[in-house]
């Protein structure tokens, strides 16, 4: 069974989603503090995160950078009650895959946990290589059924949501790619008028994958159109 951490202090909130999330299938177990929630993220493995912004202790912010910087690639769905792009767009650049504004629908916040988990659990685990597809790209190489990246000999730690548009961009390689068409096949639901969940994640892949970030050699960005990847 897929284990949830729902990490939020207002415990009205965190009941509700355990409630809901549970009736979903999921199994789900809670911290009320940022401080709790790294040492839960530690004990109970989680498959999943559903992370507050706003948090005693430790903010979800710093949770989310510590997380990423500990290379745990957990998925994370952000929640925030600011409607404050600039918190979005930081929760985003700091590894999270994904936010939601308070206040939100139960049956959305499952909606997007089932969208987000749907591609990372659908590989299955890593066996032998034989008959094993493998997308190359320069000194990329890309394993979908291992949910691994190579980059020459060393191994590049991406986030479920990175490897996901990696995926896209490299099985369309060549091919000019929106950024509609983008948020519709990685994130399987609209973001209207919030690309710039897209550039956060291709500004991602570029810091880890390309020697001149500012020269891109692999994701390249067609200008007015989206991107796409060469090599």
């Amino acid at each position: 069974m897929t284990k949830i951490l729902v990490v939020d202090d207002e415990l009205s909130i965190a009941k509700l989603l355990q409630f809901n999330l549970e009736k979903a299938g999921f199994e789900v177990v809670s911290a009320y503090d940022g401080k709790q929630a790294l040492e839960m993220v530690s004990q109970e493995k989680p498959d999943f995160i559903i992370l507050d912004l706003m948090l005693p202790k430790i903010d979800g912010m710093d949770v989310c950078k510590t997380l990423r910087q500990d290379r745990i690639n957990t998925p994370i769905l952000m929640l925030t009650a600011k409607d404050d792009e600039l918190d979005k767009i930081l929760g985003l650049e700091l590894g999270a895959d994904d936010y939601l504004t308070k206040p939100f629908s139960p049956r959305e916040v499952v909606a997007r946990v089932k969208a987000i988990l749907r591609r990372t659990q659908a590989a299955p685990d890593a066996g032998g290589d034989d008959g094993e597809v493998v997308l190359e790209f320069g000194t990329i190489k890309l394993y979908p059924e291992k949910y691994e990246v190579f980059r020459g000999e060393e191994k590049v730690e991406l986030t479920p949501k990175e490897f996901e548009l990696l995926h896209y961009l490299a099985s369309h390689h060549g091919r000019v790619l929106t950024r509609d068409q983008l948020l519709n096949a990685v994130w399987n639901y609209d973001f209207v008028g919030d690309s710039r969940i897209v550039d956060v994640h291709v500004s991602h892949l570029r810091e880890k994958l390309e020697e001149d970030t500012k020269n891109p050699r692999y994701i390249k960005t067609v200008r007015g159109l989206g991107y796409k990847l060469e090599g």
